[in-house]
């Protein structure tokens, strides 16, 4: 565990020191987004790569928690962080009451249930017009601050974005470093030795699909205050194959892999937009991809890659023997 705290603390020291090395604000405000994308990979990952349960709906958590944060504050005049509170309190409810009937299915009809719940939450935010502003979206989200201290300005939101972003992650290493993470690998490789094992398996699946719907809600919230103005088409079915294209491109299983995975899908639009109508296709092909020639993902090219280097390095092979 000091091993994966050492590594963590590492990583968090770089991602802080990033704006230092950008001169552009343009780019800076890109990698807002990826940190609001690290948050839901690493999310949906809690639940695909370590419990083995696929969700094709975490969009619909992402949107929940953007709409509810918006309209409590834009609406009734609700404080931001009591409104992102309250909003990731309904949400986890929400998911811990329909977790118990969704998971119990298994494969190919669970990926249909989760769909058909993000497909639900998607034609509510449309055709609710008088509340969430349908299809025109919802103006007006004020921005976060405390006290005299305002995120209005792509720097601050960028130290108040990665802070929540590292804070997901080192509550997700703890947790899959715990043995809570290693019940959630045992019902990955077999539910029913992990039941015999006398792991709950059921309750744990609930848990960590609750867990990874708040995190995605308080994601949601993130970006509406943010960027001050949210719109359905946001928090659509193509965004949750976004999310699931993320994760095992970086690496099922992998907190790490989950950066790596938003980091190269929020980027990569940026270098695609010609192709923008056929970005889907593109989302398709990296998937096939990485599943025929990685499917450990990028973390798993950038082991072999380091496992290379140090066969290569000078003196290396005379040390080993």
């Amino acid at each position: 565990m000091r091993r994966e705290l050492i590594k963590f603390a590492l990583f968090a020291a770089v991602a802080l020191a990033v704006p230092a090395t950008i001169k552009g604000g343009y780019l800076l405000n890109v990698l807002v987004f990826v940190g609001i994308n690290t948050m839901l990979a690493v999310a949906l990952n809690l639940l695909l790569g370590f419990a083995g349960q696929i969700s094709l709906g975490q969009a619909a958590f992402y949107g929940l928690g953007a709409y509810l944060s918006g309209i409590l504050t834009t609406t009734y005049g609700w404080n931001p962080w009591t409104a992102m509170a309250v909003a990731a309190m309904a949400v986890g409810l929400l998911a811990f009451v329909i977790g118990f009937p969704i998971l119990k299915l298994k494969g190919h009809y669970l990926a249909m249930a989760t769909l058909g719940f993000g497909i639900i939450i998607y034609i509510v935010l449309n055709e609710y017009v008088d509340v969430t502003g349908g299809p025109s979206g919802f103006s007006g989200v004020p921005g976060l601050g405390i006290g005299n201290l305002h995120f209005d300005s792509d720097l601050k939101s960028y130290y108040l974005v990665w802070t929540m972003a590292l804070l997901v992650m080192l509550l997700a290493v703890n947790l899959t470093q715990s043995r809570i993470g290693r019940a959630l690998r045992a019902i990955h490789d077999s539910e029913v030795a992990a039941r015999v094992l006398g792991v709950n398996a059921r309750l744990l699946k609930v848990q960590v699909f609750t867990c990874s719907a708040v995190i995605s809600c308080l994601a949601g919230s993130l970006y509406a205050h943010t960027v001050t103005f949210i719109s359905p088409s946001t928090f659509g079915f193509h965004f949750s194959v976004e999310l699931l294209t993320m994760v095992i491109i970086g690496g099922l299983g992998s907190i790490y892999g989950s950066c790596l995975g938003a980091a190269l899908l929020t980027l990569l639009p940026e270098f695609l937009r010609t192709f923008q109508d056929y970005d889907i296709v593109v989302y398709g092909l990296l998937l096939i991809v990485m599943t025929m020639f990685l499917p450990g993902g990028l973390v798993q090219g950038f082991e072999m890659l380091w496992a290379g280097i140090r066969r290569l390095w000078p003196g290396r092979a005379g040390q080993d023997a």
